[in-house]
């Protein structure tokens, strides 16, 4: 989610609303999406996604995931308690290999991660662990 979208948002609210009879500035708009995605108001909201380009749903995206490299797309994407962290659902382009062994295989092409910043994964509490990492 990036701010052009919160924006998109934003007019798709006021529009909607002012069908309804229910006048609705903008700037008032923007700072109900700001509550909704649990921030204090706009200007948080502003500053904290501002900084990240984060990727959006259909977006194409390339990392490597386990060590091997993949291209994807994305299929979903949460914001979470933590605004630092985003969840998303990947499907890949071809499945990957998540065994280190000679011995069997097991293919992934659905994968899910919370990224951060950095849009590298995270462990549950919420510390860089590197499965994931998402090139810019």
């Amino acid at each position: 989610m990036n701010i052009h979208e919160i924006k998109t948002q934003a007019k798709r609210l006021r529009s909607y609303l002012n069908g309804k009879n229910l006048e609705l500035s903008h700037s008032a708009s923007l700072e109900a999406l700001a509550a909704q995605h649990g921030y204090r108001d706009w200007n948080t909201l502003n500053a904290q996604i501002g900084e990240t380009d984060w990727p959006t749903v259909g977006d194409k995206v390339s990392g490597s995931y386990l060590g091997h490299n993949f291209t994807g797309t994305v299929r979903s994407a949460q914001i979470t308690k933590n605004e630092c962290i985003r969840r998303y659902q990947f499907q890949f382009d071809e499945a990957v290999d998540v065994v280190k062994s000679d011995k069997f295989t097991n293919f992934r092409s659905r994968v899910s991660a919370d990224l951060n910043s950095e849009l590298q994964s995270v462990d549950s509490k919420w510390e860089p662990d590197n499965i994931l990492v998402l090139k810019n």
